[in-house]
């Protein structure tokens, strides 16, 4: 059986800089070397996929899981028709081998994450204070009252030593990645 994956998440409130924070640490932990891979949950339907193509035909045909396999990526459409949403440790179950993998979103899961809040652009609490699997906070300042890390958004460096120490990666020379 394969090891479980090393998982952190990055989670907020709407329009607050998930997405970005996330894609950069892709790129700065990819440059360190380290393979990562990422789940992102949306609250909102969404196709992968175009009215029209073939895989679209065979879909809408029935077929309850469609590969679309190409020189370059592959990817496993599933449908649902129906049942609920997978439980996050199985859509973990499905990934390939990596280093780490970075989870946007799922903010109701226990997995430790980072919290990105951005000023005034969400009217919602922040989720740090009731939320024990939060470690660290990534906002133009301090909020106030908090003790936990916090990391100015932009500051992609450091929040990425932050992630692979939080998390003990070791890099490929054996030593700790954060290094």
């Amino acid at each position: 059986m394969a090891e479980p994956h090393v998982v952190f998440g990055v989670t907020g409130w709407k329009n607050s800089g998930k997405t970005t924070l996330l894609a950069n640490l892709v790129s700065e932990l990819s440059s360190r070397g380290l393979t990562v891979s990422t789940i992102k949950h949306a609250h909102h339907s969404f196709d992968i996929d175009h009215e029209g193509t073939d895989s679209w035909k065979h879909r809408k045909a029935g077929a309850k899981e469609t590969a679309l396999v190409s020189a370059n990526r592959w990817a496993i459409m599933h449908e649902l028709q129906g049942h609920d949403e997978p439980p996050l440790e199985d859509i973990l179950a499905r990934l390939g081998e990596c280093d780490l993998v970075l989870i946007e979103g799922y903010k109701r899961e226990g997995h430790d994450k980072i919290e990105v809040l951005r000023g005034e652009r969400s009217r919602d609490a922040p989720l740090w204070p009731d939320d024990k699997s939060i470690v660290a906070i990534a906002a133009e300042t301090r909020p106030q009252g908090c003790t936990l890390p916090c990391f100015n958004p932009d500051d992609i460096a450091s929040i990425a030593g932050f992630i692979l120490e939080h998390c003990a990666i070791v890099g490929k020379d054996g030593r700790n990645a954060a290094e």
